[in-house]
């Protein structure tokens, strides 16, 4: 069987970018209002403003969550082959399970109670903690943490899989890498598994902080790491023609098609967009098939230019993937105290108030994720 290595300088390199791109979104939701965030800019955009918003933030959201699970499903299983189902479920307990209950019992009540960008009255402190665990609310403070939640779930189902039905001992064949048939199958499924379960959780419902109208590209981004990790093909897959095609497809033709989805769905429903996040209605179908093959498109398309033209560790660039999670931790405080300190800056043009709080956003994220990697006890979960 091929094992995956231990670390690949591509991957890590687009696993950075994946999570840079993750402050990004954060950053461009506070100006645009397109999506959910701790605080928002005081001024709500026109819509055509919102428009060239979305063409951005929805192509992000297309793909660069379930690549991140993707990579994680693939570095899974190594992992669990080296550590056992025991070991490694204890490994993800320390690494995913206390940076979230960092962040639900420490980062979270800060920005709420320390920050306080909503000027709220809140009680004191100790009553805030007690009636915050006493109901159980702590569960829904996950942030942007949540993608640690849930990978810590898959993880723990993944290991009570194994221990339940161990990996065969005989070496599995490498398998050649999905052709572009396989990979249009996958993406078709992926577009019906999303249609149907946002007939019940439309787009802008949560459950525990967990948005589940995007969760089958997750888990299935998930499996599809750990298969192309037992079988070998995920450099080959990368390194493909198939991967190139398919990311100009998502490059060019998603935007065209996500306005053409937008031209034809506006005019009728303005900004009312029920039908458009959930529901049998035509304009869910036509959300969720764009969303999953753009998506898709757009995390092979990355794969193929990051392994070919970025497939080298330098010092900085190594410098920032160790830093890279901590900055996944610690971004949410960062931008809220920057959204606060540029409200001099409102009302203002909102794409350059966005780079500026991307610019700002990660600067600042990566200093507190170098002095908190420094803390004894915290650079072993960071």
């Amino acid at each position: 069987m091929t094992q995956p290595k231990s670390r690949l300088p591509w991957v890590d390199n687009l696993r950075t970018l994946a999570i840079l791109l993750v402050v990004c979104m954060h950053s461009c939701v506070t100006y645009s209002h397109v999506g959910d965030w701790y605080v928002m800019s005081a001024q709500e955009p026109a819509l055509p403003v919102k428009i060239i918003f979305l063409l951005w933030q929805g192509h992000l959201q297309a793909f660069f969550m379930g690549l991140l699970f993707f990579l994680a499903g693939y570095f899974a299983h190594a992992s669990l082959a080296r550590r056992g189902p025991a070991g490694f479920l204890r490994e993800r307990l320390v690494r995913l399970g206390l940076p979230t209950l960092l962040f639900m019992l420490v980062i979270h009540p800060f920005v709420l109670l320390g920050l306080n960008p909503w000027h709220a009255d809140f009680p004191p402190l100790g009553a805030f903690y007690a009636r915050f665990l006493a109901t159980g609310r702590f569960l829904s403070a996950t942030g942007p943490m949540w993608f640690a939640f849930a990978l810590l779930i898959f993880c723990a189902l993944l290991a009570a899989w194994r221990a339940l039905r161990p990996a065969p001992v005989a070496a599995t064949a490498s398998a050649a890498a999905p052709g572009a048939g396989q990979l249009w199958r996958f993406g078709g499924a992926l577009v019906l598994a999303t249609f149907l379960v946002r007939t019940v959780q439309p787009v802008g419902t949560s459950v525990m902080n967990f948005q589940l109208c995007y969760f089958p590209q997750y888990l299935a981004a998930f499996l599809a790491g750990l298969a192309a990790a037992r079988h070998g093909w995920l450099l080959p897959l990368a390194a493909s023609r198939t991967a190139r095609v398919a990311g100009w497809l998502g490059l060019i033709g998603g935007p065209v098609a996500l306005l053409a989805l937008l031209a034809w769905y506006l005019p009728a429903h303005g900004q009312n967009t029920v039908a458009l996040f959930g529901g049998w209605h035509w304009a869910s179908l036509g959300l969720a098939t764009w969303e999953q093959l753009a998506g898709l498109g757009l995390a092979l398309g990355l794969m193929a230019l990051i392994s070919g033209k970025f497939d080298q560790e330098g010092t900085f660039s190594h410098w920032l993937s160790a830093r890279s999670f901590a900055v996944y931790v610690f971004h949410t405080p960062v931008l809220v105290a920057l959204t606060m300190a540029f409200r001099p800056l409102e009302p203002g043009n909102p794409f350059l108030l966005a780079a500026l709080l991307t610019a700002t956003g990660l600067l600042g994220s990566y200093l507190v994720a170098d002095l908190a990697r420094r803390i004894p006890g915290l650079r072993a979960i960071l």
